[in-house]
């Protein structure tokens, strides 16, 4: 018998619990869901799903599809193969292709394309990146956003906040900047010597938590000395802050219970470990860690305390500029490389000199589009599987709801090729078990990861000697251009390529143009023509185009973060010019 409970797949903060009922998608009542559903589950079913496998452009049987696929493998040797996994589809079942894939000698990749630059930094100064939960955040009194604009990428963090201070510091004007009782609209990449200077000045102001530090960061004196090394009205004047608007933060915060929400933004540069690292210190300058309500959220570890149960050990490449040239086939699940991999231009011409293009996925795309072989992939509806979130401690089971004949699941897919090539897999049930013993069931009624920490860092820290590691060193430039900074922060309306996605590039109506003229938007690496769109809540020397626009990453460029192996979609400038 069916179940009529699931979750949400999205790679999103919240991950939130499903009922399906009707045959329609609707919200649990219990936990952090609280009866209501982001924008991009609400519409889900509305968005069409590819129905039948196509080889050569033509439809065929999942049984064809699946010989075909045999076949490229088989006449490949496997170090000709590339398994390129995206993480549009967050469940921890997701991973049984990497078993086969690892089982049978082929490639995978590594590195990130959304949060690995920030990741390295905590890790660094915190020794692991744990959970700032959800229910933490709530029992806050002052709450910063800092890149974070929860009305888009986490919903369920609204009912939560209210009634507390709200402090933004975002160059934009987001909704919930409107809402705040101090928005600082910082100039992009400004943010690091913004967080030394925080912590320049709460240490002048004698607002430091000394004897925290005593306890947990001693070197905070050297820190504190490293952040004088920063030139205060030519910084403030470069960001675009001002010294009251430092006092004015430090005041809110003053003998608080604050919470540090960060977005990914952030540290979508070069030097992004270091940015959230800055930041982090600022708590720690703070006493913020391990204390209740209080902390720094970004994307904690959704995998801590969870073993895998899964033959990962390959060879790797990085996921960032990955040389699709270099293999004779490419097993593509759940991804669309060619919209959403940096220096796009780079990408197409790379993916098109490789034989064999196999696309593993539910919508039709970019990456679908040039595939040899289309594998339509089942919905969450209809398969079994498990997941856990990076803003929260539950474990999600995620029960089939509904049968369907569209598709094939990770798993069964997987079993098929680990039989054709003699490769052993376990059962479906076994992997399910796996990780559901990995939770526990609490008072409330949810399941969480065992050993987590809903406090994290109330013993000190993971490092060596326990204690937070302090930057020692920063690069203490800030570049002065007359080119655009480029903002691609995720739509409301899409997630990265998924769903409706944006059309159009946001600028400031101090550039002289107008609603709706088709400009040319150019950086070192390519260029796009997009329609304005007048936004006057951008900042003038900004440009504002959604993660998911077809041809942005015409723009980006393919260099990794110095830390984490991480894309950095913001590095490049641009310019505008009328076409």
């Amino acid at each position: 018998m069916l179940s009529n409970i699931t979750a949400c797949p999205l790679d999103c903060y919240d991950a939130c619990g499903i009922s399906y009922e009707d045959s329609k998608i609707k919200p649990l009542k219990i936990g952090h869901t609280s009866g209501f559903l982001c924008p991009h589950m609400n519409h889900y079913e509305k968005y069409e799903t590819i129905q039948t496998p196509r080889y050569k452009g033509k439809e065929i049987t999942m049984e064809g599809a699946l010989i075909h696929l045999a076949q490229m493998l088989r006449e490949s040797n496997p170090s000709e193969i590339l398994h390129y996994r995206g993480s549009g589809n967050f469940a921890l079942m997701q991973e049984v292709s990497d078993h086969f894939f690892s089982s049978y000698g082929a490639t995978l990749t590594e590195g990130s394309l959304c949060d690995g630059a920030g990741e390295a930094g905590i890790i660094e100064g915190r020794g692991s990146n744990k959970n700032m939960p959800l229910s933490e955040i709530e029992k806050s009194e002052v709450v910063i956003f800092w890149g974070r604009n929860p009305h888009t990428t986490s919903s369920h963090l609204l009912p939560l906040i209210k009634d507390k201070k709200i402090i933004v510091i975002d160059p934009v004007k987001t909704k919930i900047a409107k809402m705040a009782d101090l928005h600082m609209q910082i100039k992009p990449r400004g943010d690091l010597h913004l967080a030394m200077l925080f912590s320049r000045f709460l240490h002048i102001d004698h607002g430091c938590d000394i004897e925290y530090l005593d306890k947990h960061a001693t070197e905070y004196e050297e820190f504190y000395e490293l952040t004088q090394t920063i030139r205060i009205k030519a910084t403030l004047d470069e960001i675009g802050i001002t010294l009251g608007q430092i006092g004015e933060v430090i005041e809110l915060i003053k003998d608080k219970k604050v919470a540090i929400v960060c977005g990914v933004g952030i540290q979508k540069y070069r030097e992004g470990a270091d940015i959230i690292r800055a930041i982090d210190a600022f708590a720690v300058m703070l006493g913020l860690f391990g204390r209740e309500g209080c902390g720094v959220s970004y994307l904690g570890s959704s995998r801590e305390h969870i073993s895998s149960p899964f033959n990962k050990k390959a060879k790797r490449v990085s996921k960032v500029n990955t040389e699709f040239s270099n293999f004779k086939t490419v097993f593509i699940q759940g991804a669309n490389p060619l919209s959403q991999m940096p220096d796009s231009l780079r990408v197409k011409k790379s993916i098109s000199d490789t034989q064999n293009v196999i696309y593993f996925g539910l919508y039709e795309n970019e990456t679908s589009e040039i595939a040899d072989l289309i594998i339509p992939a089942k919905s969450f509806l209809s398969k079994y599987d498990v997941r856990t979130s990076y803003s929260h401690n539950a474990m999600m089971f995620m029960d089939k709801v509904t049968e369907s004949e569209t598709g094939i699941s990770e798993y069964d897919l997987s079993a098929y090729l680990c039989k054709y090539f003699n490769i052993d897999i376990e059962s479906e049930e076994f992997y399910l078990n796996h990780f559901k013993d990995c939770s526990v069931e609490k008072d409330d009624g949810i399941w969480h990861v065992k050993q987590r920490e809903e406090v994290p860092y109330q013993d000190g820290f993971d490092t060596d000697d326990g204690e937070f590691l302090f930057l020692d060193e920063f690069e203490n430039n800030l570049e002065k251009t007359d080119m655009l900074h480029l903002i691609t922060m995720k739509s409301d309306t899409s997630l990265n390529s998924q769903f409706k996605r944006q059309e159009s590039v946001y600028i400031n109506s101090s550039h002289g143009l107008k609603e709706d003229e088709v400009v040319t938007i150019s950086s070192a690496n390519g260029s796009v023509e997009l329609k304005v769109k007048i936004n006057d809540d951008l900042r003038d020397d900004c440009v504002l185009i959604f993660s998911g626009t077809k041809g942005v990453n015409n723009l980006t460029s393919s260099k990794h973060s110095y830390e984490g192996k991480s894309a950095i979609y913001q590095e490049n400038r641009v310019e505008l010019t009328k076409v």
